[in-house]
């Protein structure tokens, strides 16, 4: 199989070329950057395609031959109209330009934020209520996704997703606070947190064994958390980071922001049910936290 793959050499997409390369298929992936990571584009079953997400000839040409796209990257503007502009006229793109070069599977990466309001026992049949214009975009997204006929088309809500170096020469996630509580923890700083904050970890090489899932099944219409089953706290990290670093004087500090103490957990049965899958990002933290204190 041939995948189009948007967002390839970002942070999650990566991983997810990683994954697909080891189950043995074709990539061709749309990149500003070719070589962004090096590794990657001499891959013997990857082709490149320079080009930008606005680019709708390149696109159209790229997906001849695919059988599936699998859209990751992230088409960012800082006005309503941008983001439409970028994000979701160019989603709704790739659905017609997929379609009408013969994909027969779609994939739509979309973020917790469209789900958006957090309520007990979160799942995926709950009514969105984006709580930002991010979340609102990601939620138009999936709306145009699941409302498009013409091939089988999913949805996967990745949440915190943290992880690095796919490759050597990749990268790491672009949210700064892993590394910020590493440096603070390093230089004898405080560490500042919100008390109660926390969320379900989930590393990238977890998330990407999700859309091999997807990929390879039957499923259609269908939207799946991307989560870890474990809530887990900031300050845990942190303290976790202390522990690693014997002689520190670093501190924790957390402002009360009113946060409760019984976190919402997103319900992550579905992922269960369909793929047998369950993760725990808890499995890779001590060894992100430790490459962190190393950088």
């Amino acid at each position: 199989m041939r995948i189009f793959l948007t967002g390839g050499t970002g942070f999650i997409g990566h991983f997810v070329a990683k994954e697909f390369l080891e189950r043995g298929y074709s990539l061709r992936i749309l990149a500003r950057n070719p070589n962004k990571i090096p590794s990657l584009a001499k891959h013997e079953k990857v082709e490149m395609l320079c080009a930008g997400l606005l680019d709708s000839e390149a696109i159209k040409n790229g997906l001849k031959d695919c059988e599936a796209c699998v859209h990751i990257a992230l088409g960012w503007g800082e006005t309503p109209l941008t983001m439409l502009a970028n994000d979701t006229t160019v989603t709704a793109m790739l659905l017609e330009l997929a379609a009408q070069n013969g994909c027969e599977k779609f994939i739509y990466t979309s973020s917790t934020a469209a789900f958006g309001k957090i309520r007990k026992n979160a799942n995926e049949d709950m009514v969105s209520i984006p709580q930002d214009l991010y979340g609102a975009t990601k939620a138009s997204g999936e709306a145009y996704t699941l409302g498009f006929k013409k091939m089988k088309r999913n949805v996967i809500r990745p949440g915190y997703t943290f992880g690095h170096l796919a490759f050597p020469d990749g990268g790491t996630q672009p949210d700064r606070r892993f590394f910020n509580i590493a440096k603070a923890v390093r230089e004898n700083q405080t560490v500042n947190l919100t008390k109660h904050d926390g969320t379900q970890f989930i590393h990238a090489s977890q998330l990407a064994k999700l859309y091999v899932a997807v990929l390879e099944s039957d499923v259609n219409e269908e939207v799946f958390f991307g989560l870890g089953t474990e809530w887990i706290g900031w300050k845990d990290i942190a303290e976790r980071a202390i522990a690693m670093c014997p002689g520190t004087k670093a501190v924790i500090e957390e402002e009360d922001k009113g946060w409760g103490n019984e976190p919402s957990l997103f319900s992550l049965e579905k992922m269960e049910k369909f793929f047998g899958l369950k993760f725990n990002g808890n499995d890779f933290l001590d060894e992100h936290i430790k490459w962190n204190l190393e950088l």
